[in-house]
């Protein structure tokens, strides 16, 4: 078992893990943990628009990577008896790409853009009165051939995933009725999600197994699950099919996963601050071209866990890390190994 990052910059998934993955997902609020607020809000709102006969308004979500925000599209779309129709920012590269989109929609269908940041400037412009009036106005020719053409589209929803809700701009977010931050998970809820997928995957997990993996998982879903796989595939070829707490702590070894949760990159990057840097502050540009990550990557999956378990701090002047990485990764004040 070779081995492998547990977060990736691209999501990238082969055939049977996105099969596996589409199991695991909730169907409904009562199935899905976690995201307590949130659920609450979209309940109220899903009910209300049924009374009515409404779509439920348009939702953006955002926050790191791996917490939720494609499985939460699905169940709002399966809470309001709708289909879905989900896409990426990526590819949609055109104007005419989301006119297709939208004109194929039924009354009260969902449209989910994962990733919808990466949506060209164009094609956001677009969507502000499909997303307001309903309507759709599209260029048809050139120069003086060219007619404006306006569409009557079906009320529907849109829902929105991004990990950089600040590189939206103001009248595009401000059109989203629904606007939340997906929170990092307790470790107690962690461990329900592990307990969850071990049952639907028919797994053998010991109590103790299920804390310790929940406690490497970076209190992230995605990664807890992954986490599982991982044991589960050293449980069939190196013991009984059972994933005991011994059996997971090879598994933390062989991934070089620490006790934190941290991985051979996140402990570089904490380390470069340290040892060249004095503890900080230093430019992310610079902490990225040191570890050949663009400063995206690091924004986005390295930092806010890092953050949230109290290792590094954003200042106006850069990184710095703090006295708990010190401690964490045994260094004194000096930057020096004790």
């Amino acid at each position: 078992m070779a081995i492998q990052r547990i977060v990736h910059a691209e999501e990238a998934h082969d055939e049977s893990e996105t099969k596996t993955e589409q199991q695991l997902r909730p169907q409904s609020f009562e199935h899905y943990i976690g995201q307590e607020r949130l659920k609450k809000t979209l309940q109220i709102s899903i009910e209300a628009a049924k009374t009515r006969s409404e779509p439920v308004d348009h939702v953006l979500l955002f926050g790191p990577p791996g917490l939720g925000k494609t499985t939460m599209a699905h169940v709002i779309a399966n809470e309001m008896g709708t289909q879905i129709r989900a896409t990426s920012g990526v590819a949609i590269e055109r104007a005419g790409d989301l006119a297709s989109i939208l004109t194929n929609l039924q009354p009260n269908d969902i449209l989910f853009i994962d990733e919808i940041h990466r949506l060209p400037k164009q094609v956001a412009e677009v969507l502000y009165g499909a997303m307001e009036d309903f309507n759709l106005d599209i260029v048809v020719g050139k120069g003086t051939t060219a007619k404006n053409l306006r569409l009557e589209l079906p009320k529907f929803t849109l829902i929105g995933a991004t990990t950089r809700t600040g590189s939206l701009a103001s009248p595009f977010r401000d059109r989203f009725g629904i606007v939340h931050r997906l929170e990092f998970y307790s470790p107690e809820e962690i461990e329900r999600v592990v307990q969850r997928t071990a049952k639907i995957m028919k797994l053998k997990l010991e109590p103790k197994a299920a804390k310790a993996l929940a406690d490497r998982s970076r209190l992230t879903p995605r990664i807890a699950n992954r986490l599982l796989r991982r044991a589960r595939d050293y449980a069939t070829v190196n013991g009984n099919g059972t994933i005991t707490e011994e059996l997971a702590e090879k598994v933390f070894e062989h991934l070089q996963i620490d006790s934190m949760g941290l991985d051979v990159t996140d402990r570089e990057l904490l380390k470069i601050i340290i040892k060249n840097y004095k503890g900080g502050p230093v430019g992310v540009e610079t902490i990225g071209a040191i570890l050949s990550e663009e400063r995206s990557t690091i924004e986005d999956y390295y930092e806010p866990f890092l953050m949230q378990i109290g290792l590094l701090e954003r200042t106006p002047r850069g990184r710095k890390t703090t006295q708990a990485a010190l401690t964490h990764l045994g260094y004194n004040n000096q930057g020096k190994l004790i």
